[in-house]
């Protein structure tokens, strides 16, 4: 007999017509994006807190506005200049450079947009004058012992669509609504050449989130930037976003990716191979972008990616009855099925990455924690608290690979192996 849950949810899938879906859909992005503002928030406020044991006095580094954005085309979702935040390199790090790519999801559609915009991750009249540089970014040799000394700029995420939306796309109705992703990438990186980063010795292009993605689609770009004889290398966190359908067996992800790329004109900026090869959106998953690759790569992913778990695994849409709300908050509440679901979702996270791992100059740092991007903050980067696996923490194996110490291919055990791991709970 089919179970009743199952029936109930076949029922309401054969009910809703397309407008309903529209509108649930709209809804699923709406809460993405609310998703990742508390996310980011929170990360903020809880990194500050532990910090202050670590590292009692963080730096707090000016936001700077891009110059003259409206002559070189390149502005936030809302027609604001975007920003970042720069940190003078000194001593041995005086030519080296450290860039990352602030995350924060992406918008598909004019509603999420539209509601983007109205906050720091669509307009930079939200965004904080100063933030705090920890974890990656820190100045603390105890907190960031290979590239405390280094010049370091946080870009900040204003375009919603991983720094690679073209202005072709853009509405010619009124609607005010600005694609410039890729725009905003070309002209900070300008400002940046000129303020020094086209010397540079060393240099990491780094990124969390939708960050880490925007990380590996700009890999090579940022490689041709820089002096032949450079040492470039990326490293992208929680950036590994998986084409894997939903637990009801829709492909949840790939259809928000499709409206994405679609929306801000996104296949420009991809690999013209992948593109004649594929559908352009395809191109945007990780999966496929490490294909074409050059630079040498560090990924760092938990196999239990909390945002992936709730948006990409079991979004709300495909969990009707919330079976999965307990377990989707604090992996530690998940039942024997529901781990189990995790052991496959974190299978098909090892099988994606296959081909990443035959790759000679590449590492990785895949843990087995309830977690999303881990460099950026001081207790998952590199402090007493870190996640560790083989006895290294994040930064150590970072550091270990970018220096070419070691082969650094880590992959942890599965959950709940790993004592060390810092595991989100939610409320």
């Amino acid at each position: 007999m089919a179970n009743p849950r199952l029936r109930g949810f076949t029922w309401w899938r054969q009910k809703w017509g397309r407008k309903d879906w529209a509108i649930l859909a709209t809804g699923f992005t709406l809460l993405m994006l609310a998703l990742l503002v508390t996310f980011d928030t929170w990360s903020q406020e809880t990194d500050l807190g532990l910090n202050r044991i670590f590292n009692p006095d963080p730096a707090l580094v000016d936001l700077t506005l891009l110059s003259h954005a409206n002559e070189k085309g390149a502005v936030c979702l809302d027609g604001s200049s975007p920003g970042y935040h720069f940190q003078k390199g000194f001593g041995s790090g005086a030519n080296n450079w450290l860039l990352h790519l602030e995350g924060g999801g992406w918008c598909d559609s004019v509603a999420s947009c539209s509601l983007r915009k109205m906050t720091a991750l669509g307009s930079s009249k939200y965004m904080d004058s100063q933030v705090p540089f920890t974890g990656i970014l820190s100045n603390d040799p105890s907190q960031n012992p290979e590239f405390f000394n280094w010049n370091k700029v946080k870009l900040r995420y204003c375009d919603g669509a991983s720094f690679s939306g073209n202005p072709e796309s853009e509405f010619k109705n009124g609607t005010e609504l600005f694609f410039r992703g890729q725009n905003i990438w070309n002209a900070i990186m300008g400002e940046l050449l000129s303020m020094g980063l086209v010397h540079a010795r060393q240099a990491i292009l780094s990124g969390c989130s939708a960050g880490g993605l925007a990380t590996l689609i700009h890999c090579d770009d940022f490689r041709e930037l820089l002096p032949r004889d450079a040492t470039v290398k990326c490293v992208a966190d929680a950036g590994f976003f998986l084409d894997e359908k939903d637990i009801s067996g829709n492909p949840t992800m790939q259809s928000f990716y499709h409206s994405v790329v679609n929306l801000q004109g996104v296949a420009k900026s991809l690999n013209k191979d992948c593109v004649s090869r594929m559908e352009p959106s395809q191109c945007f998953f990780p999966q496929q972008i490490v294909k074409n690759i050059k630079t040498p790569v560090f990924l760092v992913n938990p196999a239990y990616d909390f945002w992936q778990i709730q948006n990409v695994l079991v979004p709300d849409v495909a969990d009707p009855h919330n079976d999965w709300l307990k377990c989707k908050l604090n992996i530690q509440n998940c039942n024997r099925r529901q781990i189990e679901v995790l052991q496959e979702f974190r299978s098909s996270m090892l099988k994606a990455l296959d081909e990443f791992q035959q790759k000679k100059n590449w590492g990785m740092f895949i843990n087995s924690c309830f977690a999303h991007c881990q460099t950026w903050m001081a207790s998952t980067w590199h402090s007493p608290s870190s996640p560790r696996i083989n006895n290294k923490t994040i930064a150590e194996s970072v550091g270990d690979w970018y220096l070419n110490r070691k082969v650094v291919k880590e992959i942890d055990c599965e959950y709940p192996c790993n004592p060390t791991c810092f595991n989100m709970i939610f409320h």
